[in-house]
């Protein structure tokens, strides 16, 4: 190893330090776990919610906001803190639900089951900025927590990897909408695809309802 690689190497487990402040404050509870979702700002496709407990003793590096991550580093991440996490899961809320009780509302569902599925029940939950209603667990929401909290970032990478597989998995399904490469997000390629042959089952009804009503008047004129 180079001394610069060293230098870089040092830097990374000084970061990671930090970014178990949290967890160092709430080091009485045994089992600590991360919330995040990932899909509250797409057009398609579900909302995801990841729940993530690490060992205390956890040393994996890199752990980030998922969004300051590369593809290619969140899925290196994905493998290590599956096989690494005291627990992990995660909850999915369909777009046709979303439509019914709202995105909100959909996400705090997404969060309940992951916490749900978990086969260790936690002490205390790290939310990345929310308090989920209907849980009786102790929640301490933390702004930005995806960058601030090793639990609440990890648990973005898990719910970010999930939503891009179940996305690229509907690319193949859907291909004329190219979800594979913008997730569901509305970039002006997926809202042209949209005004042009209009959504398809995924889309979540609530949200392009303006696409497909400007769409409309455009072809009434």
């Amino acid at each position: 190893m180079t001394e610069k690689q060293k230098e870089k190497l040092k830097a990374e487990i000084e970061r990671t330090e930090q970014l178990k402040e949290y967890e160092r404050t709430y080091e009485k509870y045994n089992f600590i776990c991360g919330i995040d979702e990932a899909g509250r700002g797409p057009l398609a496709g579900p909302v995801v919610a990841g729940a993530v407990i690490l060992p205390k003793d956890c040393d994996i590096l890199y752990i980030n906001d998922s969004k300051k991550l590369s593809e290619k580093k969140r899925n290196e991440l994905y493998e290590i803190i599956t096989k690494k996490a005291v627990s992990w899961a995660v909850g999915i809320v369909e777009q046709d639900v979303i439509d019914e009780i709202n995105i909100l509302q959909a996400t705090y569902e997404a969060m309940r089951q992951a916490i749900n599925k978990l086969t260790v029940q936690p002490d205390i939950l790290l939310n990345d900025a929310v308090t989920i209603p209907d849980v009786k667990i102790k929640q301490v929401p933390i702004i930005k927590g995806d960058a601030k909290s090793i639990s609440i970032g990890a648990a973005s990478i898990i719910a970010k990897v999930t939503r891009d597989r179940i996305m690229q998995d509907y690319d193949k399904i859907y291909p004329q909408y190219e979800f594979g490469k913008h997730k569901g997000y509305g970039t002006k390629v997926h809202t042209s695809v949209i005004k042009e042959i209009g959504p398809c089952p995924i889309h979540r009804k609530t949200f392009i309802k303006k696409i497909v009503e400007s769409t409309d008047k455009e072809n009434s004129i």
